[in-house]
């Protein structure tokens, strides 16, 4: 009997016959993994990451406007990898936590390793802009000013508009005994500022802030074919006399401070995590500093005031060669140049979903629907499937998890709509999404206000799934839909973010998601799920059984062949066993945007492992595992597509969904964009076994999609097929 004709091992929904070793009897035959060699730092690896970030602004093919806006982005992720990361480091150190990353680092050697790998990067930061970028805009007659390249007039122009409409709002805050230290928020751009009375010696320190609702970079008149700008920071230190009449003014420094994002939390005591929440979101403003960024040539004086007042260290302490924070860009980003931005990019309607008076339900019910944000449209398809959800008279509930939304985002009302129009509506609004607490304390409220039934989730468990049930009295049965996603219900970041929908009314899988909302909502400790893997009741042992499944078949002569898509690598399990994989002859292909805990290529180890990045205009966020599982063709094994990451937080601290993707169509798809993605020479970035990266270039006489990269071809791919 052929290896085709062989019946296939029972399928992992029906769960995964494993081999009579066993997991662990594999474990024990393998090459011993030595747990602080064989892996990488969580944080340095992710450092990489925003390396690969900001060379998206070094790399003169990117568009002169998006370079700029990459600056940004670079800082933007440090801020928060600083709030976050390094201060939860910065509080096991206070802890006196000795305990050992997985690659042997102590805390305190993580600070440091932390600071050695950031500051060349800080460095190339301010290399491209000055050397490269700033002389590109000035080519293009962009102009980002200083005060003494003005001319006559525009000082003239930019003293008026600064007693117009900077000069109300500063306020100078003086320290003396009757002035004590401000409170400095958290990533706020502050000029020091030191000052003497004209009749007295003693040197007086005074806080200045740079207003945040202003642009940070003023526009000023120019000639019709020119933008020129003044720095805000630049125009307020030039006005300072305004601010400080006949005071003699000895120095200024502009200075930023980065405040611990890492509150800690006790869910278990707490009454009500509404309450605990709230106040966490109090207490944050006023932690501890973790940072202080300085502008060049820093007064010596003020910095250390500023370095005793804040408790920081030299460690904490940065000066920043350029700009102090490049998100303040964002005006010169957005200049209306098309010349100078990426081509515009308007997602496409789904053809399934074209005739926008067609009932979706009943599309729906013809077929699984599968869509790819941000090149097919989110508002087409998942706010659409809500939206007529909420007036449909037919739809007796909807369910739906929430994690990250907009301000502006059209789920909330629709979900009042709908409870208002007496439908059961049942909302879990995860309050623990990092920065996103106010927000959606706020939506809570609403939505209890008008009748909708709120839930926080589960203790100890932040709920990252992102899924909504819709029950439906339809012609013939009652019937429930829903949707799947890899991202979250933001109208916005559909369009920046790349992820997956699955619109699907299949029994199988609506009544696993059922029973996912009684747990949810209901405390239900039901284990058993037919087709979805949900975390943290199944899904990591799933997964793990789904590798060993792959070194059986490669050891038994089958098609073995592991493909997986996803944001982070970091569940220490999984990397074992995707070792053994490697170690047993199974290719491991692995598509990591951000870090990864996992070495590639090590001889004995991983040499059967690659990984690869891909960095672009888009944010790569959706999440896809792909397993041969035997079979002859290769796009007939199986993908699966959802929530979660391979991180021990997504496996087993986090509500988490991955569904199973089974329609031939559907899988063509899947098994199309990891292709893509795997031989893509333009966005790709190739890791090395010591956490490094190296770009991939096409030859310089090469043609073809791989020479335009994933997203290019992507779009050029839904253009075809929808246009």
């Amino acid at each position: 009997m052929s290896i085709a004709d062989q019946p296939k091992k029972t399928a992992i929904a029906d769960d995964v016959v494993l081999s009579e070793r066993g997991i662990e009897a594999r474990a024990a035959e393998a090459r011993p993994v030595d747990s602080r060699g064989d892996f990488l730092n969580r944080e340095l690896s992710w450092l990489e990451f925003n390396r690969r970030v900001l060379h998206e602004a070094v790399d003169d093919r990117t568009p002169l406007l998006e370079r700029v806006r990459f600056l940004g982005i670079f800082t933007s992720n440090l801020d928060e990898f600083v709030m976050k990361r390094v201060g939860g480091i910065k509080r096991q150190i206070e802890e006196g936590v000795v305990t050992r990353t997985a690659d042997g680092l102590t805390p305190q050697q993580q600070l440091s390793a932390i600071r050695q790998a950031v500051l060349p990067m800080l460095a190339e930061q301010a290399r491209v802009y000055l050397k490269e970028i700033h002389p590109a805009l000035a080519e293009q007659n962009i102009r980002l000013l200083r005060w003494s390249d003005l001319t006559r007039a525009q000082k003239t122009q930019a003293q008026d508009y600064f007693k117009t409409h900077v000069f109300p709002i500063l306020t100078p805050l003086a320290v003396d005994p009757g002035h004590p230290f401000p409170f400095m928020s958290n990533l706020s751009t502050s000029l020091g500022v030191l000052l003497r009375h004209p009749k007295r010696e003693e040197k007086l320190f005074a806080r200045v802030k740079v207003p945040e609702g202003l642009p940070q970079w003023v526009p000023l008149k120019s000639a019709p074919d020119a933008f020129e700008f003044l720095g805000l920071i630049d125009l307020i230190r030039n006005n300072l006399s305004d601010l400080f009449p006949d005071m003699v003014l000895l120095d200024v420094m502009p200075f930023r401070i980065t405040r611990n994002a890492d509150v800690e939390r006790d869910e278990e005591d707490a009454e009500d995590l509404l309450e605990l929440i709230e106040q966490e979101v109090r207490q944050r403003r006023f932690e501890k500093a973790v940072r202080l960024e300085h502008a060049p040539k820093p007064n010596k004086w003020m910095l250390r005031f500023l370095m005793h007042e804040l408790g920081l260290t030299d460690e904490d302490v940065y000066e920043l060669p350029a700009e102090l924070d490049y998100t303040g860009l964002k005006n010169v980003s957005d200049l209306a140049l098309p010349s100078l931005r990426y081509e515009p990019w308007v997602p496409m309607v789904p053809q399934a979903l074209a005739d926008e008076d067609s009932d979706i339900f009943s599309v729906i019910r013809g077929g699984d629907l599968l869509v790819h944000h941000p090149y097919e449209s989110f508002t087409a398809s998942v706010e659409r499937f809500i939206s007529a959800a909420a007036v449909d008279p037919n739809v007796l509930a909807i369910k739906m998890t929430l994690y990250r939304t907009g301000a502006d985002s059209i789920f909330i009302p629709t979900l009042i709509r709908a409870a208002e129009a007496g439908k059961q509506v049942v909302c879990l609004v995860e309050l623990k999404a990092r920065f996103d607490e106010e927000r959606n304390i706020l939506w809570a409220h609403a939505l209890e206000k008008a009748g909708v039934h709120v839930v926080y989730g589960i203790v100890g468990l932040k709920t990252h799934t992102k899924t909504t049930l819709v029950v439906r009295q339809d012609a013939d049965t009652l019937r429930c839909y829903a949707h799947i996603g890899t991202g979250n219900y933001h109208s916005q970041t559909a369009k920046l973010y790349t992820d997956l929908s699955l619109l699907t009314c299949k029994p199988p899988f609506t009544e696993d998601i059922v029973e996912l909302f009684h747990y949810l909502t209901g405390r239900s400790l039901k284990k058993e799920y037919r087709k979805l893997l949900i975390a943290p009741v199944n899904m990591k042992e799933r997964f793990m059984a789904m590798i060993e499944r792959e070194i059986d078949n490669q050891a038994a002569g089958r098609p073995a062949h592991i493909v997986a898509k996803m944001n982070s690598l970091e569940d220490l399990d999984i990397c074992r066993a995707l070792y053994r994989a490697s170690q047993s002859g199974v290719n491991v292909d692995l598509i990591v945007r951000g870090f990864c805990c996992l070495r590639p290529q090590v001889p004995g180890l991983s040499e059967n492992i690659r990984v690869m990045s891909v960095i672009g205009r888009f944010l790569e966020h959706s999440r896809v595992f792909y397993f041969r599982n035997a079979a002859q063709d290769e796009a007939a094994g199986e993908f699966y597509i959802g929530s979660a990451d391979w991180m021990y937080r997504n496996l087993l601290a986090r509500v988490e969904l991955i569904s199973p993707i089974e329609d031939p169509p559907l899988k063509a798809r899947c098994w199309q964009l990891l292709q893509i993605m795997l031989t893509d020479q333009r966005q790709a970035w190739d890791m090395q076994s010591d956490g490094t990266y190296i770009q991939r270039r096409p030859a310089d006489d090469a043609t073809g999609p791989t020479t335009l990269g994933t997203q290019q071809v992507l779009m050029n791919l839904t253009r075809a097929r929808e246009g």
